[in-house]
């Protein structure tokens, strides 16, 4: 393929490691969904995923967009690829969705947007797999659990809307050209398309981890009563003292609850 420097405003990064490549499509469900993509940058996981299914592709640099023209025209001309020009965050604002009907999202991610791209996936109805390359911090909080010092609320969002979320690989810089001065890590999140989390829950979640480290109860007492946190909290046996990482998921789910209905309650007796 033409030869093309990575460009860093777009934080490209271009996958080179077959052994890698080979384990994403290994890890791919067996399912009748639609294949999206985000950045096929030169091309080399696209080749693959075409070979497995129709593909619908999103690049934002002009330069790549041309050469992956020229480069998969007979699967183009087929029907097997589309590529659209352009940026996949706007095209979420615009559609909602990157679909228009049920899709798996498999890509080696731009890192400087890889979360936001996440979190835009797990709140797309059509989107059912995310199946994407990150810098291995971003996997961590994506993928951690209760206790873990990575589990943050993205961890949360992602239990709560997910039927399993792990790391798949972990890649090494030299894996890519050019080489990323930070690890990287393939996960694979398994949504639960039933299940979805609201933008002012995901408010709630921010306040909880705005300081990681201090206490739950102090995080949430900037904005809410203390009083009722701490009735809430001995309801659910919860110490006072617990940090936020240390809170299983679903339990922010009923401490989102309780204080939605604590407020009420106050108001409706005033």
């Amino acid at each position: 393929m033409t030869n093309i420097k990575a460009k860093k405003r777009f934080g490209q990064n271009f996958l080179k490691d077959e052994s890698v490549l080979f384990k994403i499509i290994e890890s791919m469900p067996i399912n009748d969904n639609h294949i999206v993509e985000i950045g096929p940058g030169l091309g080399d996981l696209t080749k693959k995923l075409v070979k497995c299914k129709d593909v619908t592709a999103y690049e934002v640099d002009r330069d790549l967009y041309a050469i992956l023209q020229a480069e998969f025209i007979k699967e183009i001309d087929s029907g097997r690829f589309k590529i659209l020009l352009g940026d996949v965050i706007e095209r979420w604002g615009d559609n909602q969705s990157l679909y228009n009907s049920k899709y798996d999202l498999i890509a080696n991610l731009p890192y400087y947007i890889a979360t936001n791209i996440i979190l835009k996936a797990l709140d797309d109805d059509n989107c059912e797999n995310i199946i994407v390359m990150v810098q291995k911090e971003v996997a961590n909080k994506f993928s951690a659990s209760a206790g873990d010092k990575d589990f943050s609320a993205l961890g949360v969002i992602t239990k709560l809307v997910s039927k399993k979320s792990e790391i798949v690989i972990t890649v090494p810089p030299e894996s890519f050209s050019p080489p990323p001065k930070v690890d990287s890590a393939v996960i694979h999140i398994k949504k639960d398309m039933d299940k979805k989390v609201d933008d002012e829950f995901k408010k709630f979640l921010k306040l909880c981890f705005c300081q990681p480290r201090k206490k739950l109860l102090k995080n949430l007492s900037n904005d809410y009563d203390k009083t009722l946190l701490e009735n809430i909290f001995d309801e659910l046996e919860l110490k006072q003292t617990i940090r936020p990482h240390e809170v299983e998921a679903s339990l922010y789910s009923h401490i989102y609850k309780e204080i939605q209905n604590g407020r009420k309650h106050t108001t409706s007796t005033n």
